[in-house]
């Protein structure tokens, strides 16, 4: 399988649907999906044709996070510097999917473990299947967890949730985690694809330039103190209401139509 086969991707009508396919694998991350998925990212960063991002996975999972197959320790050799794998694979693409202003759907369909989980939680909303499981199954193998997990556990569940799914590798449902803010809700199996395509196609004829910022701002309270937080949103306010969206969300609503937005 070529690196170009290892990440599906199409653009249709805005949005960029990006398809995890190692489904042979639980679409568990080697080299070549690692560089595909981020170049796809990179793209969405670039391409003013896409105006937003839908990520899910082929067949029964979504993803069982990395592949452990190149790291059997019978095979001998020296211990691996996973810390290296971080930095140079999974980190850059973290930091580019929060950086993107423009909206990043996840749809799980299936088991979503280890780094698997925790790229989904670094999207910016999360619908997942009935059936979807979220594991964070570091503790099985002797490792912390990565890929942000550290990060988005504790930021959005609070220590002691965050602890016990880090310590235990308890298997999350998906109607748990919904109930605990973890993603935005769950859905019956067959409503997954439809209800995130929608969802996707939907924010991308929005005022996505508007969208973007809100997405800033939002990532930014955690950390701001609350003059901080005035001052970005007066700043960036000041920015969206210059925008031709604005003044075609307003000229909209006063002529009764539907806006058209251009992101701009």
């Amino acid at each position: 399988m070529t690196a170009s086969d290892t990440v599906l991707a199409t653009l249709d009508a805005g949005v960029l649907k990006l398809t995890l396919n190692r489904p042979e694998k639980l679409n568990s991350f080697n080299e070549d999906m690692h560089m595909a998925l981020r170049a796809q990212v990179v793209r969405a960063h670039e391409d003013t044709a896409v105006r937003a991002v839908l990520l899910t996975g082929a067949g029964r999972g979504f993803s069982a996070g990395q592949d452990l197959g190149d790291r059997d320790p019978r095979k001998g050799g020296p211990a691996p510097d996973l810390g290296h794998t971080l930095e140079t694979f999974y980190n850059p693409t973290l930091r580019l999917i929060r950086q993107l202003e423009k909206p990043v759907i996840c749809a799980v369909n299936g088991v979503a473990a280890g780094a698997g989980a925790n790229i989904a939680f670094a999207c910016d909303i999360v619908l997942a299947a009935k059936s979807a499981k979220f594991i964070q199954a570091f503790a099985k193998i002797g490792l912390v967890p990565d890929a942000g997990g550290s990060w988005s556990l504790a930021r959005i569940l609070g220590e002691p949730r965050a602890k016990a799914l880090a310590l235990t590798a308890e298997p999350l449902p998906a109607e748990k985690a919904a109930d605990w803010g973890l993603i935005w809700k769950a859905v019956e199996d067959a409503d997954l694809m439809p209800q995130a395509e929608a969802l996707a196609l939907s924010l991308a004829a929005g005022p996505t330039l508007g969208l973007g910022l809100t997405k800033r701002l939002i990532q930014a309270a955690a950390t701001n103190t609350l003059d901080e937080q005035l001052d970005m949103e007066r700043d960036l306010q000041q920015q969206a209401g210059r925008s031709a969206d604005y003044a075609e969300g307003v000229t909209a609503f006063l002529e009764k139509r539907k806006a058209e937005f251009k992101g701009k």
